[in-house]
This record gives C-alpha cells, structure tokens and sequence, in this order.
C-alpha cells in the first residue's frame, strides 16, 4: 500500500475497508470487507453486499493484506519497561530484587515514559489492549492512564490494593483506605473510551484475606477485574501452604474471591483439584509462556485449560511485546511441556492459540463484549498485515502460519477504536522516535539509582568469567 492509501486510512472516517481476507472468530474469510464508524465495527460482511448497502462509501481497497483482530495482552506490567535486559538469565520471583526497587525508583516523567514506551512496542507488534498489573511507582496511577491514552493503547489499568505485605497476622479487617481507594479508581475510570478499571493484588500474601474479599466483591460489583499472581512459583505456593495450610489458588477460594472477575495471572503450577475450582468457579488465568521460559518453575498447563473450558488469554509478563511471537510461544511450550511426552503433534492446531491471543484474552481482561474480533457491534481494534512476503505469500493454512511464521514486521497497520495509530511500526500523531531517545536517558538514571540485586551477570561479564575459567 502506498502514502495516498495512508492518508485515506488516517482520516476520521466511516470507512468502507476491502482487504483480501478478513481473519473472523470462525476462520479466514476471503472476500470479506468490515465498515468502520464511530470507532466500532457497523457492518462485517461479503465486500460486494456491503459496496451495495453503504454506496456512499468510497471503498478502500487494501490489496495482499490481511485484516484480523488485535492481540490482547492479557498480563503486562507497562511501568517495568526499563527493567528489559535485567531479568535475562534470572532465576524466579524477580519482582522482589529487580522489578519492585526498579519502580520505586521512577519519578512521574520517568514512570509515564516508561508506560508509554511499553505501550509502543505493544502496539508495534500488534497488540491493540493490554492489562496493567498495577505499578508500585510512588506517582498517581493516571500517569500510566495518561501515558497509555498518549500512545492509543486500550489498556485494563490495575490499581495496586496491597495492604499486609510482610505481615505474619490475618486476623485484622481489610484497610479502609484500600478500599476507599479501590472504590474510587473503579469509578474514575467507569466511562474512559480507552481506559478500563481494574483492581490488583500482587500476591495473594500481599493482602489481608479480608481485603482480598472485599476487593474482589468491589470488582465483581462493578463488572470490573481483579488481577493477582497465582500459583506462579514455587516458593509462594510454600509460603501459603506454611501461612494458611492452603495453596494459593485454594486460599482464594476458601475466602471466596474466586469467579467471573478474577484474572489470575501466571497459575503455572496447578493442581487437578486447582483446574477443577478453575472451571467451576469461571475464574480467568493468563498464560504467559514466554514469562516461564524466562524465569519462571513451571509452563501452565493451557492444553488442560482449554479442554475444560477456563477462560484465559494469553500476557507477555513484559517480556517481549510482538503478539506474533507470543501465539508462537503459546503453542511451542504446550508442545515442549506436554505434547512431546503423549504424541500430541498438533498441540491446539493453531487456532487455539490466535483464539487466546484476541477473543479469548478480551474475554478474560473482562472485555468481551467490547473487543477481540471483527464482528459488528465490537471496537475497531484490528491489524492490517502484509500477507504478500515470503514467510506468508505461500500459505496453505492461514492460522497456522501467523501463529508459527508471522512477526510484527508484516504488521502495516494497527488501528485502536476505529483510529490508524501505527503506520509500518511508527506512530501516526506523535514522535516514536523521540520517545524511545528521551526513555534511554531516564532509564539509565533509574537503573543506577535503584537498589537493585542481581543473581547473574551481564552476558559479557559471564562469557569472560567462563574464558578465564
């Protein structure tokens, strides 16, 4: 596609879009078109009957591309993007020596710096929501709103709810302020057009069990989600075993924060009993399989999920944001973890993993009726891809080949609320470049002023270390 068609796409719109094939919920559609009005999906359909009911709407042929639904990251921490590097080659439970003391370190320029930065290359490799953990940054949460409003993102915003770390007891009431606080971030954010209030507690152990309940009750009042790290390593599974005589996921459950609202992240080590309460309970999961390559005990048992029908999408952790790389990941660990050992050669068939990476993540960051396919009525969240270069001109199965050959490369546009906001991986109304300059400098003095503990060397060090050796 060449600059007059940029410019098209770059208007206000409605739009009338004519690509080759149209990725739906139920495969691949050639011959598709979709119109785009007032940010949302108005009509999905054969392009020859839309041209026909919406005449006085020039059609906009987008020829060797692909429209499909943008990723949804379902597990991010966007105030974490300067850490980078700094979690290679670590073992487990970074978050106490690198990532809480990385953020705790951030001022407001440098806290919205680093959110938008993250939400850069979340958008330029093709994810059009994220959901935000929570930050432990010392600044007001709506500078991450702030910085993800900026960049275009859709963004389910966490607002960290902690209020008895490190504290050995669990019979004091849940903190009044938490939830005064709780209650007031729900409803800041209740009709933000990009913004979407969430609830967060780090760990299970970072909250009174009273807390815990209140929270999720909050959340779930407001059809809103609770994200919390679950059963993701070993040693927090041990600590509430000694606390509560109860693993993690169990001790949510006995105080009743599980269902619908709760988005668990991680729950890489689970039960068959565990699954069970999953499945019953509608609780959501957020499958980052790129996080338990880097540093984690466990890959989550997804396959298992999807057989008995838990809800989960699937997160980058922060690791890498390219949505391409992550549907890979997805299925490259089930078959590694799971699939090698019983035969199982096809490990989801592909779709299972585009599904959890769109319609599925939507569902599980609690928004399914807004986002995460091309239908009608839903946000215009899409990607446009280049379906003419080598890795995907030849395809024979076109789920198949995003999920195993596709890349953020082949991404010529992304679009969020019916808005153009990438244009082949720079941003449309703002400085990309600039950014990620002036985020280098911050990063920097972040990195060195905060008190940070590493297990393992930079690469260089451990390569001369082993020369020497």
């Amino acid at each position: 596609m060449n600059h007059s068609t940029r410019e098209l796409l770059n208007r206000p719109g409605p739009f009338l879009l004519i690509p080759d094939t149209v990725l739906l919920p139920e495969g691949p559609a050639d011959g598709y078109a979709v119109v785009v009005a007032d940010g949302s999906f108005h009509a999905v359909g054969p392009s020859e009957e839309l041209r026909r009911t919406h005449p006085r709407l020039e059609g906009i042929r987008l020829p060797g591309h692909l429209l499909m639904p943008g990723f949804v990251d379902a597990h991010h921490h966007l105030t974490q993007s300067f850490g980078s590097a700094l979690a290679f080659g670590e073992p487990s439970e970074i978050y106490r020596r690198v990532w809480v003391p990385l953020e705790t370190a951030l001022d407001e320029e440098s806290a919205y710096t680093a959110a938008k930065l993250a939400a850069f290359e979340a958008l330029r490799g093709g994810f059009t929501t994220v959901a935000d953990a929570g930050t432990r940054a010392d600044v007001d949460v709506d500078v991450v709103a702030s910085a993800a409003r900026d960049a275009g993102i859709r963004c389910v915003l966490g607002l960290v709810c902690n209020d008895a770390e490190d504290v050995a007891t669990d019979a004091e009431d849940a903190d009044p302020a938490v939830l005064d606080h709780a209650d007031k971030h729900l409803a800041r954010y209740a009709d933000d057009p990009l913004v979407h209030p969430s609830l967060a507690v780090s760990v299970p152990e970072a909250a009174r069990s009273a807390t815990l309940r209140r929270v999720a009750r909050l959340a779930a009042e407001a059809g809103a989600t609770l994200q919390i790290h679950v059963n993701e390593h070993l040693a927090g599974v041990e600590r509430s075993l000694l606390r509560h005589g109860l693993r993690p996921l169990e001790h949510l459950h006995h105080i009743g924060a599980l269902g619908p609202h709760l988005l668990a992240a991680h729950a890489t080590l689970l039960t068959p009993h565990e699954l069970t309460l999953l499945a019953e309970t509608g609780t959501a999961v957020s499958y980052n399989p790129v996080a338990s390559a880097w540093k984690g005990n466990a890959v989550a048992p997804a396959l298992a999920m999807a057989e008995r029908g838990i809800r989960f999408g699937l997160g980058t952790d922060g690791t890498r944001g390219d949505g391409f790389r992550l549907a890979e990941a997805a299925e490259f660990a089930q078959r590694i973890a799971y699939g090698l050992a019983t035969g199982d050669s096809s490990c989801g068939a592909g779709w299972t993993w585009l599904e959890h990476a769109t319609r599925g993540g939507a569902d599980a960051v609690g928004l399914r009726a807004r986002t995460g396919a091309i239908a009608e009525g839903l946000a215009a969240d899409f990607l446009v891809v280049d379906v003419t270069n080598p890795e995907l001109a030849l395809s024979w199965d076109v789920p198949w080949e995003l999920v195993r050959r596709g890349n953020r490369d082949q991404i010529t546009a992304v679009f969020v609320g019916g808005r153009m906001r990438l244009w082949r991986g720079l941003p449309t109304t703002w400085d990309g470049p600039a950014l990620v300059r002036r985020a280098a400098e911050l990063a920097r003095l972040c990195v060195e002023r905060a008190p940070l503990t590493r297990a393992h060397p930079t690469s260089t060090a451990a390569r001369e270390r082993s020369t020497a050796a």
